[in-house]
This record gives C-alpha cells, structure tokens and sequence, in this order.
C-alpha cells in the first residue's frame, strides 16, 4: 500500500470521527484520520487539569485582551482563561454572518469530545416521526427500533450513567449507575410528579461521565472540572476512549494539523478517490487516497468540505444535486428559565463536585399536552448550595464576619430549557468568497435565525419554569430569557440532511452521500431533524451503524 493510500479517510477527530476510526480500525481497515488543528495527547496536555482559580493569572476569568482577540467566544460562557487553547481563535478562522450566529469551535485531535457537556439522551419514535407526523421538511428514514440496538452499542463502550425511568418520550438505556440526586431536588422531583399526576418529571441527568470504572478507565473524581480535559478517563472523549482503541488495532495513522479542503471525485466511477490536504503548519498540499471516506468535521465544517468540492458535475459541491447541500441548518435554543431560593434544608449539604445535573423531559404537544406551537422542550439544571463565599451586607470585618463564612449559605434551584428548532430550509450556510481565513481559504456565511415557532416556545419555556418551581415550593422564583440567537446551545446539526429519496436529501438511512456511496457523514451534519435533546449519543449511535454497513458494503464490492 503507498505512503498516501488507505482503505478508509476520516476526516475529524471529535465524538463521531473517534468513534468512525474505532470501528473501521477494529474491522481490519487501515485508516488515515485527518484533524486541521494540533494534537492533545491525553493526560500529557491536559495543562490545567489540576489547576484551582487561584494558579491563574486572573483567577481563570476573561481579560480585556481576550474579549478583543475572541469577539465570538466572548458571547457566552465558554471564554475563560481555564481553557482558553481548546477554542478556535476567532481572528485565524473567521466567518460572516447574514443573521447572528455564535459558532463556537475547537480545532485540535478530540475536538469539542473535550469540552462538551455530555449530557447524553436517546432519541424516541416521537422524534422520528415527528417531520412525517407534522409534514415538515422530510422524514426520517429510520425508527427508533432499527437504532436502538446502536444505542446500546454505544452507551456500552462510551459509558452513560443514568437512570432508568420508562418513560415512551426519553428511551431507557444501558447505564451505568447514576449519580445521586441533591435532597432538595430529591424533593422537588417528587412535590412535581405529585402536582402534575405523574405527567411531568425530574430525573438525573444521563451523562457520559462513568460512576464507577469502566473500559480500563477509573472513573470520575467528582471534581467537576471535565472541560479542562480528564487525567482520570472519567468522561467520554476522543483522547480517552475511542482513540486509545483505534491505536490497539494498530492500524490507525493520525496526522493533526491537516486541514482538508476537498473531496476529490471521480467522474468515471462516480466515487470519491480521496481527499486534499492543506498542512495548516507548511501550507503545503497533499492528496490521500482510500476506498471509502468518513465526513466527520462537525457540522458546519463537513458543509464547508462538501461545498468546496465542487465539480462541473456538481457546481454547489459534493452531495448538492437535491439542492439541501447546506440548508436546514439547527441548533437548540437556550437562555430561558428561571431560578429561586428552597428553604428548610440549612442543615443539609452535598459530597462532592458533581458533575452533572437534573433533567426535566420533554412533555409538551404529549400525551394530551397541546401547545400553539411543534414540538417542545426539556430542561437542565439543579438544586445546590451556595458555598462560603457569599455576602452579608451587615458583616464586612470582624468577628461576625469570620463566622459567617464558615456557614454555607442558602439553597437554590435553577432549570434552563433546552428547545427544538425546526429544519427550515432558509437557514443555511453559504461559501463566501470575498472573505478568506488565516491559510487563504474562503469562509462560510451564516444565516439562520429562530422563527415564530421558537419564540413562542421560548414564553412557555420561562413561564412552564416559574410556575413549576413555585408548584415545588421554592422561593423567591425569578424567569430569565436571553438573548434568542442559535449557537449557543454548541449542537449545530443540519446541512446534509438524511432521507429517503436522493431529490430531497443529501445522504440515505446509512449516511451515504446520494451522488458518492463512499462517502458518509455522520456527525450532525445528517440530522433530519433535531429533537430537543443533546444529539452526541446518536451520532455515535449512527456512526458506528454506519462503518458497520460500509465494511459490509465494501468486502461485497458495492463501494
């Protein structure tokens, strides 16, 4: 075999790239995954792992200097000087935007797998039939019975803990043992499911941080500092889990800092051949061939790569022939709640720093619950306690003072919602090509605003909040609603949409390119719809069915 061919590409190394090179590796394929940004070796690069605010220069917060060099970041929460190299530094990779749009990214081998969430949530049969039931957009063309085993397939090796609570909305899964509960919302989920005859419910948050060890991996440390990278394995990523299998295999060649910038095609087999490379160190251009390539660059970058194939064949790209290469652009929609105080619990407290929270499913437009709205919402959140830190306005000094902080201080109780965002066809993103990147490249241009569907959501979003955690019982209970532009939630999804018919859809059921059935893209780019949960557990659902049904595909000689 030459030094560029192998017989699969994967481009990215995020949550569905490390999962795409874990299973083409442990099927016998070698395998060429290809990042833009630099390597993080895992343990060895976590820098700040073990850091406390007080090792930081400014206590880990943002600095004036940070706020002008990341005018993006800056936007929301995830500017901080904790961990500040694992964002994209907005000034070399920058983009437009036709409408507001907070894209945030991290260009280096694991991707955002290192700073995500982890919230980790099957989808159900509402959600994928929920085009076809509404006649939005295009239905999907699975169900929840051909996933499901996936699902289980990758909760399994990733390891979700969580309960399991029979819920038809939130499908159980295969968990690990969940984290506990705080006692004051121990309390509320029951004062809820009593005052709503058991039609709404507060349950842990199922996560991909694992309780107890697992696959060689500890387990979590409760020290709740995940996005700075985990010496301990206790949550999912790349570095952690997928990648250390892929390597095993020995069959795995990683090379970061390439920046692919097409696909090449070829006309006479109506296949793709390989990739081009852009050396993001040497601006030197390379070409890897495979007999089949994985699209895994994150949603928004996998359009850009498709776009910027483009042929006389296809001028809009690879996978433009239906007219949906780049449209139906989602995220969810976020920054809406509301928050009180919880009396009569001062003598309680918690262990640990959990790293995790409760979650409220959706129960909107179900089981008889009708909204003038589609689809609906579920919260995140969590009942704590205020720490030694807080202020009495009365003690300033002294002695009085010095008592005060060795008491906690009050209970609260925060739920933020999470909200769908239908897959309209006008949001969308676009070359620009009057605007070019550190490496000269053309940059994508965003357009994609909530409608009237969302911003109806959004009221009830608030107002479901308040009145939920009054019906609990806390006090003091204030809403809050943000500000109502996509982004935010990190869960871009959308613009090489899945379906049935190659007119309609970018890819099929099996996450094949229509116009080239060796290419498959499986990170959120293929998203019919969006649901209102947090969408990573299915891309790797989706993903590993699809490097299972491509090595079949290709020992049989139909790729």
């Amino acid at each position: 075999m030459a030094e560029n061919t192998y017989d699969a590409i994967v481009i990215g190394s995020g949550v569905s790239g490390g999962w795409a090179a874990k299973e083409l590796t442990e099927k016998g394929l070698k395998v060429i995954m290809l990042e833009r940004g630099r390597n993080i070796e895992h343990i060895k690069d976590y820098v700040n792992a073990n850091k406390e605010a007080w090792n930081y220069p400014h206590r880990g917060t943002a600095t004036e200097q940070m706020k002008n060099d990341y005018p993006v970041l800056k936007r929301d929460y995830p500017l901080n000087e904790t961990n500040l190299d694992f964002w994209v530094k907005d000034s070399e990779c920058p983009y437009t935007e036709t409408k507001r749009f907070d894209w945030f990214r991290g260009y280096h081998v694991g991707g955002r797998s290192l700073m995500w969430g982890r919230q980790s949530y099957r989808w159900s049969d509402f959600d994928f039939g929920a085009n076809a039931k509404d006649g939005i957009a295009v239905d999907w063309p699975v169900r929840y019975k051909e996933i499901a085993p996936w699902y289980d397939y990758a909760e399994r090796f990733a390891g979700i803990s969580g309960s399991k609570e029979g819920l038809p909305q939130l499908p159980d899964g295969q968990f690990l043992p969940p984290y506990d509960m705080t006692c004051v919302e121990k309390d509320i989920s029951v004062r809820l499911k009593e005052h709503y005859k058991g039609n709404r419910h507060m349950i842990i948050g199922r996560v991909a941080n694992i309780t107890v060890p697992h696959g060689g991996r500890p387990g979590c440390q409760f020290r709740n500092k995940c996005w700075l990278g985990c010496p301990f394995g206790g949550y999912f990523s790349t570095q952690s889990s997928t990648l250390p299998a892929a390597v095993a295999t020995g069959n795995l060649t990683l090379r970061p800092w390439s920046i692919v910038t097409k696909i090449l095609y070829d006309k006479d087999t109506k296949k793709a051949k390989g990739v081009e490379v852009l050396d993001a160190e040497t601006n030197k251009t390379y070409e890897y061939f495979a007999k089949i390539i994985f699209l895994n660059a994150s949603t928004l970058n996998s359009a850009w790569i498709l776009m910027n194939s483009a042929t006389d064949i296809w001028p809009d790209g690879l996978g433009s022939s239906s007219g949906e290469l780049g449209h139906n652009l989602m995220d969810h929609h976020l920054g809406v709640g509301a928050g009180g105080t919880v009396e009569g619990y001062e003598d309680k407290y918690y262990y640990g720093r959990r790293a995790n929270g409760i979650y409220i499913p959706r129960y909107q437009n179900l089981f008889g619950d009708k909204r003038d709205y589609l689809r609906g919402f579920g919260y995140q959140g969590g009942g704590g306690r205020e720490g030694y830190h807080h202020e009495i306005a009365e003690y300033s000094i002294g002695k009085e003072f010095k008592e005060a902080l060795t008491v906690p201080g009050p209970w609260s109780m925060h739920i933020g919602g999470f909200g769908e965002i239908l897959p309209y066809h006008e949001n969308k993103v676009t070359l620009d090509k009057t605007k070019k990147d550190k490496w000269g490249l053309n940059v994508l241009n965003i357009d994609c605003e909530l409608k009237e569907n969302e911003l109806k959501m959004r009221k009830d979003m608030e107002a479901d909040a308040v009145e939920m955690l009054e019906a609990a019982g806390v006090k003091n209970v204030k809403g809050y609603s943000g500000n109502p532009y996509p982004g935010r939630g990190i869960h871009e999804m959308g613009t090489a949409r899945m379906g049935r018919d190659p007119k309609t859809s970018v890819v099929n059921s099996f996450n094949q390119i229509w116009d080239a059935k060796n290419v498959f893209v499986t990170d959120g780019s293929f998203m019919t719809s969006a649901a209102c949960v947090n969408p990573s557990l299915t891309y790797m659902a989706f993903t590993a069915r699809a490097a299972d049904h491509a090595v079949k595909e290709l020992k049989k000689g139909n790729i």
